[in-house]
């Protein structure tokens, strides 16, 4: 390996000679023009000069005190890795694979092309060495954005705001950048890069069910309803939330109303309604809590009409209450973005005192019943046996064949007959029979 030297307005050729990588001789070979012939000097007194491979013209001489260089070594730069040389500090050149030999004041740092580039020192300086630069992808992240890195178009990781460098040719390196000042993700990402943890912090994420409807809230201003699915918003400064509301038929208990009659009788109703919310917009942002709105509408509908009907017409009139109490509460209920299916009373529940006269009451009117079919009953009896009478009367064999169907019946609890008075009786029989006859 050959150096120039500059030394007195002599030109100098160095020929250095190597053995494990250090210099073990340094030799100078004076080639000015305005001298005779060359010489050569060894640098350190009493070392030995290898001069083997130099010209036979060359010349030993004495040792030169004022020329002294210390020890170089060479260095070998493995495939996949580069080196940046830096000389007292500076940056110097890029070493790619290969072998290399290092000057005085020279140190290297070696990097990993499968690596991100980590620069010990300003990136903008050693960007200025094309060399280098061509060899970077340079990635500049502003404030507002983020970049996902890619690694052979799998997520790698999230770049914050700064500035990246990779290296280029080993690794297939991609990136997509992001503007966080935008409120909705327009972008196709897929939802398991969205759900893993590097990126979560980034995203807001709502879920509306198939169930369900929501309205989406932008800095408290309605924009839009959505639909069933999953939204995805990225977090900034700006506001965003989605309030939901269930589109399916539910019910509405209203339970344990204790409410006086018209008759000033003290009872208690359990009430109930089907309904379904159909205009999200008048139920959720022009109602605060309309479920409990609608709870307290029909807690009202139900006391005004028991307030208005006696505890028998209660009673009399209960599959009626739902037509006459959904008539009262319909225009209220359209203004709460709500449809009534049905409603009705479940129960109607008398106080202990009240109940005990209701059966007294009861038991009274089934007797007085029971009493009226009695005479019904016995007038029918009476009048039939008076039909019967007059017919005997005018018929007499009428008479004679009902006499003997009340023998027959006596007869046919008779298991036994015992007859005495000797030959009278059976001159008695002969009598009665033959009259039959």
């Amino acid at each position: 390996m050959e150096g120039a030297w500059e030394s007195d307005g002599c030109k100098t050729m160095i020929y250095l000679w190597v053995k494990h990588f250090y210099w073990i001789s340094i030799a100078f070979v004076n080639k000015n023009p305005d001298q005779k012939g060359s010489h050569l000097t060894c640098i350190k007194s009493g070392f030995p000069l290898l001069t083997k491979g130099l010209p036979d013209s060359f010349h030993r001489k004495e040792i030169n005190n004022d020329l002294i260089i210390k020890a170089m070594r060479k260095i070998r730069i493995n495939k996949g890795t580069v080196a940046l040389v830096f000389r007292k500090g500076d940056y110097n050149r890029l070493l790619t694979e290969g072998g290399h030999w290092l000057g005085w004041n020279e140190n290297i740092t070696v990097y990993d092309l499968a690596k991100p580039f980590y620069p010990t020192v300003e990136l903008n300086l050693l960007l200025n060495d094309t060399n280098l630069s061509d060899r970077l992808i340079v990635v500049e992240v502003k404030d507002n954005e983020i970049v996902f890195q890619y690694v052979s178009v799998n997520f790698k990781s999230i770049l914050t705001p700064g500035r990246y460098a990779f290296w280029k040719r080993i690794v297939d390196y991609s990136f997509t950048t992001f503007d966080l000042s935008k409120i909705e993700i327009s972008e196709d990402i897929s939802l398991q890069i969205l759900n893993k943890p590097e990126v979560v912090q980034y995203v807001r994420v709502f879920v509306v069910e198939s169930y369900e409807k929501g309205i989406l809230i932008i800095n408290g201003k309605a924009e839009k309803t959505l639909e069933k699915g999953t939204y995805c918003f990225w977090k900034n400064p700006v506001t965003v939330s989605v309030v939901k509301t269930d589109m399916r038929q539910r019910q509405l208990e209203i339970s344990g109303q204790e409410i006086l009659t018209k008759d000033k009788a003290a009872l208690r109703v359990n009430f109930f309604a089907r309904y379904k919310t159909v205009d999200i917009e008048k139920a959720l942002c022009e109602n605060k809590d309309f479920e409990k709105q609608l709870y307290v509408i029909f807690q009202l509908a139900i006391r005004e009409f028991v307030g208005m009907n006696t505890i028998d017409e209660l009673l009399e009139r209960k599959e009626s209450v739902s037509e006459s109490i959904l008539l009262a509460i319909r225009a209220k209920v359209e203004d709460l973005g709500v449809e009534i299916l049905g409603c009705g009373i479940r129960d109607i529940i008398l106080p202990g005192e009240m109940k005990e006269i209701m059966n007294q009451v009861l038991i009274a009117e089934k007797k007085a019943q029971a009493n009226i079919i009695a005479r019904r009953e016995e007038t029918a009896s009476t009048r039939s046996l008076l039909n019967t009478a007059k017919l005997m009367e005018e018929n007499a064999m009428l008479f004679k064949l009902k006499e003997m169907e009340y023998v027959e019946r006596i007869a046919e609890k008779v298991n036994n007959i015992s007859l005495s008075g000797g030959s009278l009786i059976l001159d008695q029989l002969k009598t009665i029979f033959s009259a039959s006859n």
